[in-house]
């Protein structure tokens, strides 16, 4: 399978199985376009009205040395791999821990109801904490490194227990040879320097969330009361990341259909001096306000394009920055049950509640459908951890055929279930947002190497 798309001026050719990555001349790019379904002499007959026989010949020429050295049209040699998934021991690497089910704002598109996830509010003891690493040091197997992820809410609201917790996981390393990462996501209004000594000491990531501009974050990330929180945080965030020497962290905002120009908004934190930056969709109901819709498409593609074009310009000057849906690694980039699955949520990946019950991630939470167990008992609802484990790429037909598919790993399983009401689907505007974002991070690196050559 191959895909070709042009992109800010640059003739790409992606071959799907192998990774392999092109850019073309127009005559190659018109050449592949044709190469399957037509001879030779055919597709010279095709394009003899654009380009001379000899430059099409040519064009047919090194195509045919790509196909027979593996770098197009190259087979899937994949699917039948997928079907051991089902049968692999399931070892648990990674918890989301809900330290507080309890928030400070009040963001008009939170998920998680201002921290309640439709429930009612609580901090997380330290004995349900402890629990819950003891599960996950026994439920680890071999593996050695293991993540931790203080997740709200708002965590700082229950930073007391953040801290022993993270003390008692230290312990815990030393004993059963394992070793933690520990993360950690705020809204920033609880930041002190304090928060920021342990965290740099502690956390292997932070997660800042920012929406951009004063008047897009003010007006969808406010206090209970109203009033705007970006004067009170942008100091504290800023402070950070150079504490942290622009790295292991970075700003995260959410764009809605209020701010479809929301490229403004990741080139305002970039301006703002962060270097990490991630600006992401909104997943809402067509019923809110605030919610993408499909007409909003063309619109956030042509940001896209304008968000990597400028990124490509500020690269040359030397101010460049990095932007998450940009990263891509097209040497190495994750292993093949990766490519395939996704996440692991729900079977390498858990979230806790306050009160210790396991659900597949954050975005199930309260949805008592998915209730997989407690940190007490273990994981007692297995076969929502099968369901989880043969979620991927074959298993959902809008995958099976498209070429983000070893990208994007199939998307979010909680968004399917929320937009189709079952895992194995796939949330279509996010598709559509996630191709595009692909193209323009191939586009991206394009550019880089195009800029190493030329020195």
């Amino acid at each position: 399978m191959v895909h070709q798309y042009k992109n800010n001026g640059y003739n790409i050719v992606l071959d799907v199985n192998s990774g392999a990555i092109h850019v073309v001349d127009d005559v190659s790019y018109d050449v592949i376009a044709l190469y399957e379904d037509h001879t030779p002499e055919e597709i010279v007959a095709e394009l003899s009205g654009t380009y001379s026989e000899a430059e099409v010949k040519e064009a047919c020429e090194e195509v045919a040395s790509l196909v027979k050295d593996g770098e197009l049209f190259t087979k899937d040699e994949y699917e039948n791999y997928i079907m051991d998934f089902k049968k692999r021991p399931t070892v648990v690497k990674a918890l989301c821990l809900h330290i507080a089910h309890d928030c400070n704002l009040a963001c008009r598109y939170c998920f998680a109801e201002e921290g309640e996830y439709h429930g009612h509010r609580e901090l997380m003891s330290y004995e349900v904490g402890k629990k819950a690493l003891d599960f996950l040091i026994a439920n680890s197997g071999s593996r050695r490194n293991l993540e931790v992820d203080f997740f709200g809410g708002e965590p700082l609201m229950n930073w007391q227990v953040v801290k022993d917790l993270v003390k008692y996981g230290r312990e815990q390393e030393k004993l059963h040879d394992k070793n933690f990462r520990f993360t950690l996501t705020t809204n920033g209004v609880l930041l002190n320097d304090e928060v920021m000594e342990f965290a740099n000491k502690e956390m292997g990531n932070v997660v800042l969330s920012i929406d951009g501009r004063k008047e897009i974050h003010d007006h969808m990330r406010p206090f209970r009361n109203g009033k705007g929180s970006y004067d009170l945080i942008v100091p504290k965030f800023q402070q950070f990341a150079e504490s942290r020497n622009q790295d292991k962290y970075y700003v995260r905002g959410t764009f809605t259909h209020y701010n479809l120009d929301f490229a403004d908004d990741v080139l305002h934190l970039a301006d703002l001096g962060f270097k990490q930056i991630s600006v992401e969709p909104v997943v809402a109901e067509d019923s809110e306000e605030y919610a993408l819709r499909e007409e909003d498409l063309p619109k956030l593609f042509a940001e896209y394009d304008k968000l990597a074009a400028e990124m490509v310009e500020r690269k040359k000057s030397g101010k460049d920055f990095n932007f998450f849906h940009f990263m891509i690694d097209l040497e190495g980039g994750p292993c093949v049950a990766k490519r395939l699955s996704g996440c692991g949520s729900g079977t390498e990946y858990l979230a806790v509640t306050p009160w210790g019950d396991f659900y597949p991630c954050h975005q199930f939470v309260g949805n008592e459908e998915f209730l997989m167990g407690n940190v007490w008992d273990g994981v007692k609802r297995t076969d929502i951890r099968d369901e989880f484990k043969c979620c991927n790429v074959y298993a959902k037909e809008k995958c099976r055929n498209c070429f983000a598919r070893f990208y994007c790993s199939g998307g979010c399983a909680a968004n399917s279930y929320h937009f189709h009401g079952n895992i194995n689907d796939a949330y279509d505007i996010g598709c559509e947002l996630q191709k595009k974002r692909i193209e323009c991070a191939i586009m991206i690196k394009a550019a880089e190497a195009e800029m190493e050559v030329e020195g």
